[in-house]
Formats: structure tokens, C-alpha cells, sequence
């Protein structure tokens, strides 16, 4: 039997708005405005539920483009379009950060959007991941699992090299595990046979990697199944946790956090299929949602 886990045994979740937009008093404070985060669909959903632990205290506003999905097959010039596109509709909602939690979109848009965006600060999802696994493991061998689009663009790549320029890096497309994550098969025979048939050519020898980097925002539901099959000594290395320590230093060096107390809120849009939005992202989140805690949108 696959580790599928079912909605009916997920607590809701706290704060999700139900009456749609934020209602900002004139006046207000700019630590008052939620953060802004978009990505092709729901795998998002891993980094969101990262900021929510480390800020509960912040308001946030998700946006999955559901009606586009996947962004890991699409040329760098629709990516681009989209990434704009979702950037726009969010800044609309007078957000204070953005996060593109999509590595597509961060790899084709981050520096496009940080400057036209500019002074609003957008954080994408690649940097921080590289970061981490170089700090993890100096001069070392990485392998990146991630869509055909980040792969081909060579990201993950050319950040670790500018991080340490000792560091190898092969980086592998893995389309199954995006559909893994989302029927929710994140163990068991079938999500450790997939997993077993990308990575056993990578491992052994002496090109064996020394750390694996969890490239899609997708894998970290599979992440205990991909480190048992790489087995003891190899880093696993996620994005989510890391760009959510990001966020959290930019918020402080700006003066951006929002005071404690009360708790945050949490507002979900999607551009198409709400009622498949609340079943797999529910899984994503670790909670419960129903097709009316979406909001709809067109971009």
C-alpha cells in the first residue's frame, strides 16, 4: 500500500480567509501587508507551509497557476510571461515580498522581476537552496533533481559554482516525481522504484554524489524515500526550509515583520480546477481544504 495520506484525517487550517481580499484599514502599517507568493501549481505549497513555521505571525497570499501548469516544460519566454503575469496580480493585492516559489520561474524571471518590481523585494527559490548545500558540503559532488526546464537552463548549476568553485554539479530531470508527489505515492514500492531508477545510475564509484539538493518544489514530499534510497552519507538538501530563513533576514534587515500576535492569515487564489487545488494541496500543506477555500482568479 502506497503513503498516501487522506484530507478526512488533516486538521483545517488556521487563518484562511474565507471572505477573499485582505481588508487593510487606511493607514495602516506596511508590516500589516501580506507576503506575496506564486508558483505553476501547487507544489508551492511546500515553501508556503515553510514560512508559515517559521512566521506564523505573517499574513500570506498564494497564488498557484493552475490553468499553466507545468512551468518545467515550457519555453523560458512563456515562463517569463507567466512569472509576470502572477507578479502583477499579487503585487495588485498590495503585497511587501514576493517569493517565487516555483525553480522554473526563478531560474527564467528572478532578475527580470527584481528589477521591474523594484523596491519590492522578490526572493526566488534557487539561491537559497544552493547556499545551503555548499555551506553543507564544501568543494563537494551535487546532484540536483529537478524538471527538464530548471535542468536545461542549468541553474542550480551556475549558482553553486558562484558559491564555491570547487563544487560539481550534475543536474538530472525527474518528471515522474512531479506526479508522484502529487497522487500523493511518497513512499512504498512504487514512489521507491521510480526513485531507485533515476538515482541508481548516479550513485557509486567515484562520481557518487556527496549531496542531493531537492531542485523542485515538489520533492520534499518525497524526501524520506529519496534518502533512504541514496542510503547514510549523502546531504539532503531543501529548498523550502532554506528560503524561508531568506525571507525571514530580508523582512528583519527592511523592518518588515509584522508584531506578534494573533496569528497570520492565509488567502489561497488558483487559475483554474479549485476542487483538485484543495485535494492535492491539502497533501502539500499537511491540512485540510475544500474547493471553497480557493479563490479563482484570472491573470
Amino acid at each position: 500500500m502506497q503513503g498516501r495520506r487522506s484530507l478526512c484525517t488533516m486538521t483545517p487550517i488556521p487563518g484562511i480567509l474565507t471572505d477573499r481580499r485582505f481588508r487593510r484599514m487606511p493607514g495602516s502599517s506596511k508590516q500589516e501587508k501580506p507576503i506575496g507568493i506564486f508558483d505553476s501549481g501547487v507544489g508551492g505549497l511546500t515553501v508556503l507551509k515553510a514560512l508559515r513555521m517559521r512566521l506564523p505571525d505573517e499574513h500570506f497570499v498564494y497564488l498557484g497557476d493552475t490553468a499553466r501548469l507545468p512551468y518545467g516544460i515550457k519555453s523560458p519566454g512563456s515562463v517569463l510571461r507567466y512569472a509576470r503575469q502572477a507578479a502583477t496580480h499579487l503585487k495588485s493585492r498590495d503585497i511587501k515580498l514576493l517569493v517565487i516559489a516555483c525553480n522554473t520561474a526563478s531560474a527564467v524571471a528572478l532578475a527580470d522581476l527584481q528589477r521591474e518590481l523594484a523596491p519590492l523585494p522578490v526572493i526566488g527559490v534557487i539561491e537559497p537552496g544552493a547556499r545551503a548545500a555548499v555551506q553543507a558540503r564544501p568543494a563537494a559532488r551535487h546532484l540536483v533533481l529537478a524538471t527538464e526546464a530548471t535542468v536545461r537552463l542549468g541553474a542550480y548549476g551556475m549558482a553553486i559554482r558562484e558559491f564555491d568553485r570547487e563544487a560539481s554539479v550534475n543536474e538530472l530531470p525527474c518528471e515522474m516525481l512531479v506526479a508522484l508527489a502529487e497522487e500523493g505515492w511518497t513512499s512504498g514500492s512504487i514512489a521507491e522504484a521510480i526513485i531507485r531508477r533515476y538515482l541508481d545510475p548516479q550513485l557509486g564509484g567515484a562520481t557518487s554524489p556527496q549531496s542531493i539538493i531537492l531542485g523542485c518544489t515538489h520533492f520534499p514530499l518525497l524526501r524520506e524515500t529519496i534518502a533512504s534510497v541514496a542510503g547514510g552519507g549523502i546531504s539532503i538538501v531543501d529548498s523550502a526550509g532554506t528560503t524561508a530563513s531568506v525571507v525571514a533576514r530580508r523582512l528583519q534587515d527592511e523592518s518588515l515583520h509584522r508584531p506578534p500576535g494573533g496569528g497570520g492569515r492565509l488567502e489561497l487564489l488558483a487559475t483554474d480546477g479549485p476542487r483538485r487545488f484543495a485535494r492535492v494541496g491539502g497533501t502539500f500543506l499537511g491540512a485540510g481544504l475544500s474547493p471553497e477555500d480557493i479563490e479563482v482568479v484570472d491573470l
